[in-house]
């Protein structure tokens, strides 16, 4: 049986996080996150949904997905995955982008899948470095000269869908966004959007891709991990983020992000 190996590294020159997966089996449920990823299949067949489109990707195939993309994945193959990418937070595609292009705006990648990509060679080249802890600036020019390829691709304006949510799912998402310490329930979202409860499931996972129970776990998460990384014990990071336990946390911050809440504040340990 392949031995599982889960390591994360957190680069503070180009602040931003590598992941490399291998040996997994996990099956990662419908969510998003907050910032870009780009990443690619050393190992195995994923079957993988995005925006309510699916895909199958294999070795050498080449994932984008922008802040807010939703998706899920699991294994078709019944063999193991091998996965490495790169997670880049808003604020710092920002200024990568400002360095390329000179404009302040962000990329919107329209290309979830880039089937066997010649850019899986660069990326993994990257995240070798990252794993490395290398510090010469070979490690920047590469990453800024891969964003500027990969813009030139696969990027365009934010499309106008993006901003066509109804005026009562967005009065919901940001109902949610500042609420999700508090326990929140189904009449409570009904009552603030004027719409019945199952037309309200219905119209929200339609136009956001993602039912309004995920969608709150997805912002619990993500705020949790905030925490973390400032070094806030676990079980302090679920009570302060609407978790009912500990144990309950620990479930969900390993389905969501494939580590548990230790490990990953593990990689920010050195940086506090």
């Amino acid at each position: 049986m392949t031995k599982e190996i889960r390591i994360v590294k957190y680069d503070t020159e180009l602040r931003v996080e590598a992941y490399h997966f291998q040996g997994i089996m996990q099956k990662f449920p419908n969510h998003f996150h907050e910032y870009y990823v780009l990443g690619f299949i050393e190992e195995g067949n994923r079957f993988l949904s995005c925006k309510n489109r699916e895909y199958t990707v294999v070795p050498g195939d080449l994932v984008l997905f922008n802040p807010g993309d939703n998706h899920t994945c699991e294994q078709v193959d019944g063999k193991t995955l091998d996965y490495r990418c790169i997670n880049i937070q808003p604020e710092v595609m920002a200024k990568a982008v400002l360095e390329i292009t000179g404009k302040e705006k962000l990329p919107y990648f329209t290309t979830t899948v880039v089937f066997r990509s010649e850019f899986s060679s660069q990326i993994k080249e990257l995240h070798s470095i990252i794993m490395e802890e290398e510090r010469d600036f070979r490690k920047e020019e590469l990453f800024l000269l891969l964003l500027e390829q990969l813009m030139a691709e696969h990027t365009a304006e934010v499309p106008s869908a993006k901003l066509e949510q109804s005026s009562q799912i967005m009065t919901v998402c940001s109902f949610l966004e500042r609420n999700y310490r508090e326990s929140i329930t189904l009449d409570q979202l009904s009552d603030i959007a004027g719409l019945s409860k199952y037309y309200l499931l219905r119209s929200f996972t339609k136009q956001m891709g993602i039912s309004p129970y995920r969608y709150l776990e997805t912002i619990r998460v993500d705020k949790a991990k905030k925490l973390l990384e400032q070094g806030v014990l676990p079980i302090d990071a679920a009570l302060q983020t609407g978790f009912s336990d500990q144990s309950h946390f620990s479930n969900f911050f390993k389905k969501f992000i494939g580590l548990t809440p230790k490990q990953y504040q593990g990689i920010y340990k050195n940086q506090l």
